[in-house]
């Protein structure tokens, strides 16, 4: 536990939950699909990079590519992942306006995005661009959520429902082409696991802090060593969206 507590969590690297959870993974694999677009792009932006992660795993990298991030350490970590591969990182808060002209880029991609802004990524967009993105679905983990806050109502049970999303991309001009949802089966072997993805998902359980939440974890460790893995679905999907005009 103590181990969970001061672990490092900035970046978007989940591997110190080698051997103490594990998470379905979609089926689609959005890194090699995503690698496959930038190889055909000419100017790509990824939002809201993390890390830099999964950015920096993709084989081929358009002439310019530029990241954004807002959370400070992560900023630090993706610059020094990036900047030798060529990629030119922004500091940029979840919120709009992007930084950047209009219709600047072909590409627009990101993973698990806190907030989709549909009119800034449009506005971002060439003529024929294309949005890529895997991104957070309804009630994802909540059984683990619900665990610590108690039963959550319909709205934000049903938050990030792929069908509203569809709505606000077309609402703000794109044309989906593919929208596609998984649920995972994610199994969290011991406490520590379920510590660490609370203070790395920050959103999952506000303000969550061992001390905060003793009563609940001591419950939840005895549970796990009585009962075994502590068994939760996250919630996944893939959406495609194109700017209408130029080539596709």
């Amino acid at each position: 536990m103590t181990e969970a507590e001061s672990a490092d969590v900035a970046g978007w690297d989940f591997s110190w939950l080698d051997g103490r959870a594990t998470e379905q993974r979609p089926s689609w694999g959005y890194q090699r699909l995503m690698g496959e677009r930038m190889a055909h792009a000419s100017c790509a932006l990824d939002i809201q990079t993390g890390g830099g992660e999964v950015l920096a795993g993709i084989p081929k990298l358009p002439k310019l590519t530029v990241a954004t991030e807002g959370w400070p350490p992560n900023v630090e970590r993706a610059t020094r992942l990036l900047h030798p591969l060529g990629v030119a990182v922004v500091a940029d808060g979840d919120e709009p306006p992007l930084p950047f002209a209009d219709e600047a880029f072909d590409l627009v991609v990101s993973r698990h995005p806190v907030t989709a802004w549909w009119e800034e990524i449009a506005r971002v967009l060439q003529p024929g661009g294309t949005y890529f993105s895997q991104e957070v679905g309804p009630h994802s983990v909540f059984e683990l959520v619900e665990w610590f806050l108690g039963p959550q109502p319909p709205e934000v049970r049903d938050n990030r429902d792929p069908g509203s999303t569809r709505a606000e991309a077309e609402a703000a001009g794109l044309e989906v082409d593919d929208l596609r949802l998984e649920s995972l089966r994610t199994e969290f072997l011991d406490i520590g696991a379920v510590i660490y993805f609370l203070r790395k998902v920050i959103w999952m359980v506000p303000g969550f802090t061992v001390a905060k939440y003793s009563e609940e974890l001591r419950t939840l460790h005895d549970r796990i060593e009585n009962e075994g893995p502590f068994i939760a679905y996250a919630t996944r999907f893939l959406i495609e969206a194109r700017k209408p005009g130029g080539s596709r």
